[in-house]
């Protein structure tokens, strides 16, 4: 049995107990296991889980959001984001494209932009040379959302050369973008060059840092704080939404449940 699917026994035994909980992604392998969930933490009437969407730590994310919220920009029209691995698992399937690595542009783009997504479409390309027999990869998936925004996910696993994670938004009076930096450039020889990160521990080294420290700080107040068990059900939404449109093809709503207060 996958660990993720333990998630939910796990997450229930601590709610008898009122223990606070740093879950990491996926809150459950599914939207409905999700929502038990959350029907869980409402009984108890506060919040206990924070769910490990580490982007949300990340500096650059952190100064993007942080951007967009000053208006300086104008509303949010487009978000590009491009996901690359340098190989897969040998364990990958074309679905875990959507549900172990776009669910990350998932949960960013609905916290960047504060809005739901209600539809998701995934194009399939022919695959890469590179990709093992039978991974449909790349993907190239689309995210509407409530605010009137779309945002779109090149998510390509098998690129060969590296681990990329960028995004940028397009607003109505500018865009910004982040993850084009490098951690050294030389210049000799006549050529200039940097490095590029191999897997995701050295790119995302920094938030996992800044998610647990967060995490441990709020529990020592008596809070819970980041992302939470609604973030979680939405994503496991979204992501089972991709699938199916990766499977039957064509545009596929997202479904959820009206929002409640306690995640408001």
């Amino acid at each position: 049995m996958c660990i993720r699917d333990s998630h939910e026994a796990t997450l229930l035994a601590a709610f008898e107990h009122d223990l606070p909980v740093l879950c990491e992604k996926p809150l459950t392998p599914d939207a409905a296991s999700a929502l038990r969930v959350l029907e869980a933490e409402l009984r108890l009437g506060h919040r206990r889980v924070q769910v490990g969407f580490m982007r949300r730590y990340d500096p650059e994310y952190a100064k993007l959001k942080a951007l967009l919220a000053t208006g300086q920009l104008g509303r949010p029209l487009m978000v590009h984001n491009r996901h690359r691995n340098a190989a897969s698992p040998p364990f990958f399937t074309s679905s875990m494209l959507v549900t172990d690595s776009v669910a990350h542009e998932a949960d960013a783009t609905r916290w960047l932009l504060d809005h739901e997504i209600t539809a998701v479409t995934v194009l399939r390309p022919t695959p890469s040379a590179n990709a093992p027999d039978g991974l449909r990869d790349p993907q190239f998936v689309v995210f509407e959302t409530d605010g009137g925004a779309l945002s779109d996910v090149e998510i390509f696993v098998n690129c060969g050369f590296g681990y990329q994670v960028q995004a940028e938004v397009v607003c109505e009076r500018g865009t910004a973008r982040i993850g084009d930096g490098h951690a050294l450039v030389t210049n000799m020889a006549g050529r200039w060059g940097g490095t590029i990160a191999q897997d995701w521990t050295e790119r995302f080294e920094t938030a996992y840092d800044h998610e647990i420290q967060a995490w441990v700080d709020a529990t020592r107040r008596g809070e819970v704080t980041g992302p939470g068990v609604w973030d979680g059900y939405a994503a496991a939404a979204v992501c089972e939404a991709g699938v199916r449109a990766l499977e039957d093809g064509g545009r596929v709503e997202v479904e959820l449940v009206e929002k409640p207060a306690l995640y408001a």
